[in-house]
């Protein structure tokens, strides 16, 4: 049975990526199959199935004798994810710039807009929805939906339950956001470019420094790979 296109197994996929994003089922903590089919309402099937997707993305892990864990945040992981979002969020920008109607870029600054009101109010949770929309207004304009996809994929595997813990970077990111829209507006691919980068590495940055308590020592983005 299928509902909007998705079956029951992608479904409950997208619920339990959405529940270990916002952090309600916490990183290392166990997956209980029975457990799931009732919070779901389906049966053990769709569970399995949804489980062995979520473990092929690595979001789930399965440990001999622990049965299966949500994966904990990976430096090495995050380093890759880092270095992909720069190449395809880059490019999936700058072809939007070109693309998108003034209704859209209307939308992105409205988006901005609420954003820093939801932040002022404290309001965590609709910040990290916001925030989503305000990018892939960018993304779903780039013209090409299978770099959307691949895009979606990078997101959904991101730590943004992490991220919220780590309230002291978002006034940056929103600063950020102005400057990504104000550069995306005049179709400037160079200022498109630097400020991708510089968006995604203060996250990344960030992110490293409160798994591992020390700064990442250079912008694996730019460290030159020896022949």
């Amino acid at each position: 049975m299928r509902s909007n296109g998705m079956t029951k197994r992608d479904q409950v996929a997208q619920q339990l990526r959405d529940l270990i994003a916002s952090g309600e089922i916490p990183r290392g903590s166990r997956v209980r199959q029975d457990e799931l089919a009732e919070r779901f309402d389906v049966s053990i099937t769709p569970i399995r199935e949804a489980i062995r997707l979520l473990h092929a993305e690595g979001i789930l892990v399965g440990e001999p004798r622990k049965g299966v864990r949500v994966a904990a945040a990976s430096p090495d992981r995050l380093r890759s994810t880092y270095v992909v979002r720069r190449l395809l969020e880059t490019h999936a920008m700058q072809r939007a710039a070109r693309r998108m109607s003034a209704m859209d870029f209307r939308r992105a600054e409205d988006l901005a807009g609420r954003m820093e009101k939801a932040y002022e109010s404290g309001d965590h949770t609709l910040v990290g929805a916001l925030n989503r929309d305000f990018h892939f207004t960018f993304y779903d304009n780039c013209g090409l939906p299978g770099l959307v996809e691949e895009i979606e994929a990078l997101w959904q595997n991101f730590p943004w339950d992490v991220m919220k813990v780590l309230s002291d970077r978002t006034p940056e990111s929103l600063r950020e956001h102005r400057r990504l829209l104000a550069a995306a507006a005049a179709a400037d691919n160079d200022a498109i470019e630097r400020h991708v980068g510089e968006h995604l590495w203060g996250s990344y940055r960030r992110l490293i420094e409160h798994l591992t308590g020390q700064e990442p020592p250079a912008d694996p983005f730019d460290v030159d790979v020896p022949d």
